[in-house]
């Protein structure tokens, strides 16, 4: 029997449930007040600086650093699994097509569950944790084959196959666009994924966690966070962002612009954050990477952030607003030579496997998600009408 109701008519909750804490988890923490975000217990910027996306992706799945020798077997034990199985590349043309005006991410959605089921992936609820991680490392390397293949069908081009000799970030770049990307490049696009990975319970996070809760395989728990992913005020921004920047166009309608918007109520998108009160850390780390390119598009993007918190300063004042991860998130990637199109689906190239760490530990517990709503409507009972 479900008594969950009779316990929620006198608690208030906070909407989209901000600040409400749901359970404990080892993974890492967002102090947005402080502008600090980890990854267990390291800073995750110092992570993008310092280390590989692999190196990254172990800890967050194994609980430690690897060493050079641990870091170089976890490569060697990702690189096949970036390659897919038959029956998965062959459907890959037709999907491709049928997702055509909806973008990769879209088809990812269909591609993984594929995946999943061509792999028999079983319920987490049926697993011991070696099975459980071992079928989340498999999701999480074929990602980035399976956006990049669906991307370059629907470019009227042939998927690319995965190199084994190319980390994680170079293959990515590779597979994407047919060429080895240079080291600037790979390297700036690497600290962008790196500082992805998890960002605290998130929408598309949550969503994976609940899922998981029930019981569910990976793959379920995976296309679930990429549904979620996909919504515009969560990872579908760094173009829109980019756009922004294209809408102004030049120096002299910044002001204009800004201004028209922020009276009109609009939201800039690339600005604000919901948990942030101080400047995003990711947003710091690359505008730094901006600025190691250098050129037109980096200092308009720097004089636009100037001036929409200098406006906002004047027309609202005490109301902060910086940019968030999004709005240089797309800049590096514009450097780097990423179509628009590509900026969400890169985002979960990264973030698959930071949700895919959290199933792992959501997966560990075998209670349940199940929130309760406060009943708004007419109040019951009501007699049923007999129909005539």
């Amino acid at each position: 029997m479900d008594n969950t109701a009779t316990t929620t008519t006198s608690v208030e909750v906070p909407r989209g449930l901000a600040g409400v804490v749901v359970t404990d988890t080892a993974l890492g923490d967002v102090r947005g007040r402080e502008g600090f975000y980890h990854y267990r217990q390291y800073s995750a910027v110092e992570l993008a600086e310092r280390r590989s996306f692999e190196d990254v992706w172990y800890l967050m799945f194994r609980g430690a650093l690897p060493d050079r020798e641990r870091s170089a077997a976890f490569a060697a034990e990702i690189a096949p699994l970036r390659h897919l199985p038959a029956e998965v590349r062959d459907a890959l043309p037709a999907l491709a097509r049928a997702t055509a005006l909806s973008g990769p991410l879209a088809g990812l959605r269909t591609a993984l569950s594929l995946l999943g089921a061509a792999a028999g992936f079983r319920p987490v609820y049926d697993l011991g944790p070696e099975r459980r991680a071992a079928d989340a490392l498999a999701a999480c390397a074929a990602v980035p084959t399976l956006l990049t293949a669906l991307h370059r069908l629907g470019q009227g081009l042939e998927p690319v196959e995965p190199r084994d000799d190319l980390p994680y970030a170079a293959n990515y770049l590779y597979m994407l666009t047919g060429q080895e990307a240079g080291p600037a490049e790979v390297r700036a696009v690497e600290r962008y994924l790196i500082s992805t990975i998890d960002h605290g319970f998130n929408a598309s996070t949550f969503t994976g966690r609940v899922i998981a809760s029930t019981g569910a395989d990976v793959v379920a728990c995976l296309t679930g966070a990429i549904g979620a992913l996909s919504g515009p005020l969560h990872g579908g921004a760094p173009s829109r962002a980019l756009d922004t920047l294209d809408a102004i166009g030049s120096t002299d309608r910044i002001d204009g612009w800004i201004r028209e918007r922020v009276l009109a109520g609009d939201r800039i998108m690339g600005f604000g954050h919901p948990v942030y009160r101080t400047e995003d850390p990711r947003s710091r780390m690359l505008r730094g990477i901006a600025r190691e390119f250098g050129g037109p598009l980096v200092d308009f993007a720097v004089e636009v952030e100037a001036r929409v918190e200098a406006i906002l300063a004047e027309l609202k004042p005490g109301r902060e607003l910086h940019t968030n991860v999004e709005f240089y998130a797309g800049v590096v990637m514009e450097l780097c030579g990423l179509p628009r199109e590509m900026f969400t689906p890169t985002f979960c190239v990264a973030r698959v496997v930071g949700w895919s760490a959290n199933v792992l530990e959501q997966a560990a517990d075998s209670k349940i998600i199940r929130p309760a709503a406060r009943y708004s409507g007419p109040t019951p009972p009501q007699v049923v009408p007999v129909m005539g």
